[in-house]
């Protein structure tokens, strides 16, 4: 089977003085990605010399919905000083789904052809941005770039199966809009 790599999290601040980090979570599945004896690669940010590449999960804790890890590599605060913006990314098969069907992997969205309502092509998935709303980047059948946000009412079908997203397109959202400007019933009324 085959196996890709997913970004679950990046390092914040230390917690405490024994190596411990908080983590801002990438991943709806944190149990699952961070259990003691994980090992995750770690990307450090630009400029950094974080020596490891990777960290094996030594614990993890939820302290006021903030998630806590130790991590064997990382045994006090300074080094957890310098673990600072590391990113974490974890190997899952490529075939893995989430535990909630209504949930997806950015892999498996990423490369379905968006449908409308009625079945006509307006484009490919190319990406996702997240952020307080997910939106589906779209590549339309023009060639411009689309964002749709990535909610049931818009996108009610994601059939991974049949390699494809419906979206219930809006004039504007990812079809152009019609030209408001074909002629303007008030020129030349003299009104």
């Amino acid at each position: 089977m085959e196996s890709i790599e997913v970004v679950v999290g990046r390092i914040g601040k230390p917690h405490g003085i024994r190596g411990e980090v908080t983590v801002d979570v990438r991943s709806d599945e944190p149990d699952r990605r961070f259990h003691p004896g994980a090992v995750l690669r770690a990307a450090p940010p630009r400029g950094s010399d974080f020596p490891h590449a990777t960290l094996t999960v030594e614990g993890a804790r939820w302290h006021q919905s903030v998630l806590l890890l130790a991590f064997e590599e990382i045994p006090d605060r300074n080094a957890a000083e310098a673990a600072r913006g590391v990113v974490l990314h974890a190997t899952v098969d490529a075939e893995e789904r989430p535990e909630d069907p209504d949930e997806f992997y950015d892999h498996q969205l990423i490369g379905l052809a968006a449908v409308d309502l009625d079945g006509t092509p307006l484009g490919e998935v190319t990406g996702l941005v997240h952020g307080a709303q997910d939106l589906l980047r779209l590549r339309t059948v023009a060639g411009r770039e689309a964002l749709v946000p990535f909610v049931t009412a818009l996108v009610p079908e994601v059939d991974l199966d049949g390699g494809r997203v419906v979206i219930a397109d809006r004039p504007g959202l990812v079809a152009p809009a019609p030209d408001e400007d074909q002629g303007d019933a008030g020129e030349g009324s003299g009104l």
